[in-house]
């Protein structure tokens, strides 16, 4: 039975699309348009015109050591918070489709994080991990400087993975928790009565089911771990300390709006999206051939 809708006059159609595509056209191609032009010219930073610079942004965010620093902290991060969301939610999804005591209420606590905005979350996390209050202010006073994301790096970059990865658990568990629950449980019930315990039921049959879902999650992580950072560092830990924590997207920021340097914040944009789309690709060209689906 077709239930396509069908309008008389294409204007319709038109008119219903036109709010969807402003947006896209506003907020996507029209800046992604203006990065390009603006890294490939030197803008002044208040007005009055610019000047073709060909690729000497691009030579310049290259030879800076800095720049390079940020992009390996940006992989540190995308590594460690898209390992830490994705087995916390895988964890806990398998632990709610088993139907444990209380699994309803822990499904329904899990699903809200997603909902936190990434500003609020690091508000949050500033506060819950604070090293004057709370439960670490009591450990610095047994062994001083115990926790102190102000001015330890190595401390402020588990502070952002964690705020990172608790945000995004949510999104993960939804997937996996659907997953498993779209996996027959004749085959469940059938390797239990082989004698199969929970362990390995799980590796041998729920596992290898869940590839296809654990791929896709792998892409969507990594590749926000990269664009959609920047609302916790900046309530968090402002890039530092010592730029501990200026990862790649927040350096495009801290350049463009405090250093005013706007031609090399879009040069860096623009290899911050070639960076993006050159993991994707891996991840499909040599991670998805060994996913099998069913």
């Amino acid at each position: 039975m077709d239930r396509r809708a069908v309008y008389k006059t294409a204007w319709i159609g038109g008119l219903l699309l036109a709010p969807q595509l402003l947006l896209v056209f506003t907020f996507f191609y029209w800046p992604t348009g203006a990065a390009l032009f603006w890294a490939f010219t030197l803008e002044r930073p208040w007005g009055g015109g610019n000047e073709f610079a060909g690729l000497d942004n691009f030579r310049m965010v290259f030879s800076d050591t800095a720049y390079w620093g940020a992009v390996w902290r940006s992989m540190v991060f995308a590594l460690g918070s898209t390992a830490l969301a994705m087995g916390l939610a895988l964890l806990f999804a398998l632990f709610c489709d088993r139907q444990l005591r209380g699994y309803k209420a822990y499904q329904t606590m899990l699903i809200w994080p997603y909902a936190v905005a990434a500003p609020a979350a690091g508000v949050a996390f500033r506060f819950l991990f604070a090293p004057e209050a709370g439960v670490f202010a009591a450990l610095n006073k047994i062994h001083p400087d115990f926790w102190n994301p102000s001015v330890n790096g190595f401390h402020a970059m588990i502070l952002i993975v964690v705020a990172y990865s608790w945000k995004y658990l949510a999104y993960n568990f939804i997937f996996f928790l659907a997953a498993l629950q779209s996996i027959p449980r004749a085959l469940i019930e059938a390797s239990a009565m082989d004698g199969s315990g929970p362990l390995r039921r799980m590796w041998d049959i729920q596992l290898p089911l869940l590839a296809p879902t654990m791929f896709f999650l792998l892409v969507i992580n990594i590749t926000d771990s990269f664009v959609d950072s920047f609302g916790i560092i900046d309530l968090t830990t402002h890039g530092g300390p010592s730029k501990a924590t200026t990862l790649m997207v927040y350096k495009i920021y801290f350049d463009g709006f405090k250093g005013l340097d706007y031609s090399g914040a879009a040069a860096q944009s623009i290899v911050l999206m070639l960076l993006v789309m050159a993991l994707t690709f891996v991840q499909f060209r040599f991670i998805e051939r060994r996913v099998h689906y069913r």
